[in-house]
């Protein structure tokens, strides 16, 4: 993950450029979003990780550059010395604001996070601008896919920003269970051939639910218990702990409703993990919520555990 500190950057060469009227500098090789937030210049993004390689397909981030005809993605251009940058000209603003609105035409954004609502706030964002007698999209209309025992698949909620692709792929697992299907309005998230995750190459990781940005990939258990109106994050605790099934040392985060454990997930900053488990660290938890209980809400197979699947 990129280091957002000027002050561990002072030995590598500085870049001169200037934003929204201001003279600053980054380290050579970093991309333009990088150098917009080593300087304290907030951009918004969604398709965007630290982990992940960058594919510009959400568009949140673009930046309006002296010389270029047209907008360009600042999560993945190259900082080069001497550019001009605007971050909120008029032309960037209405960009950013076309572009959620688009989006939230298309699909469910009522479980993106924090961040997203306060820019959609901030660039004024219509909600119901093309929804006025539009036609749904085709994966708008697909029901819920509860296709194993640890977590769903709700593709009216898709946005299509690749995270949960590239994190199973080269930058994460390495599995390629998942792929882009389709062009245009009829593509989607898909296995090979349409096949369930069971019968895939899927190894049950959930790293792709760690960087889904919406709530289109979600843990069965909170999937149940939100359909239930039972999801009460003012009532929640995160408990960060070390995992106890190998001697890596990744780090979990445990969140607990309830005096049960509802969720785990693991920090992006964390040296060993950069948010990526294993089927055992993000999903075997369930014994310690049970302790004799005949009927485990999330049991994980433990047959697929021991056969491969970490």
């Amino acid at each position: 993950m990129a280091d957002l500190s000027l002050e561990t950057t002072t030995k590598m060469e500085l870049i001169p450029f200037g934003a929204d009227g201001r003279e600053l500098s980054a380290p050579s090789g970093s991309t333009i979003l990088h150098a917009l937030r080593l300087n304290g210049i907030e951009t918004p993004t969604l398709c965007y990780l630290e982990t992940l390689t960058p594919v510009s397909v959400c568009r949140v981030c673009v930046v309006e550059l002296d010389g270029n005809r047209t907008l360009v993605p600042s999560c993945s251009r190259l900082l080069e010395a001497g550019m001009r940058i605007q971050t909120d000209s008029p032309r960037v603003r209405l960009a950013r604001k076309l572009v959620l609105e688009l989006l939230v035409s298309a699909v469910d954004m009522s479980l993106v996070n924090e961040d997203t609502r306060a820019w959609m706030h901030f660039y004024g964002v219509d909600e119901q601008r093309f929804e006025r007698g539009a036609v749904p999209v085709a994966r708008s209309t697909e029901p819920v896919i509860e296709d194993n025992p640890l977590f769903v698949r709700d593709y009216s909620k898709c946005m299509l920003c690749y995270k949960c692709v590239e994190a199973c792929g080269t930058d994460a697992q390495n599995t390629f269970a998942i792929s882009i299907k389709g062009r245009g309005f009829g593509a989607s998230v898909s296995t090979e051939f349409s096949v369930s995750l069971a019968e895939s190459a899927c190894v049950f990781c959930g790293n792709c639910i760690a960087v889904c940005p919406t709530g289109a990939l979600m843990p069965i258990t909170e999937y149940r218990l939100r359909n239930e109106a039972n999801w009460r994050p003012e009532d929640q605790t995160v408990t960060r702990t070390v995992c106890p099934f190998c001697g890596v040392g990744c780090n979990l985060e445990l969140t607990v409703q309830d005096n049960r454990i509802i969720k785990a997930t693991s920090p992006q900053d964390h040296s060993i993990t950069h948010g990526s488990l294993c089927i055992k660290g993000r999903f075997g938890w369930e014994f310690i919520n049970q302790r004799g209980e005949e009927q485990p809400v999330n049991s994980v197979d433990q047959t697929t555990m021991r056969d491969g699947h970490e």
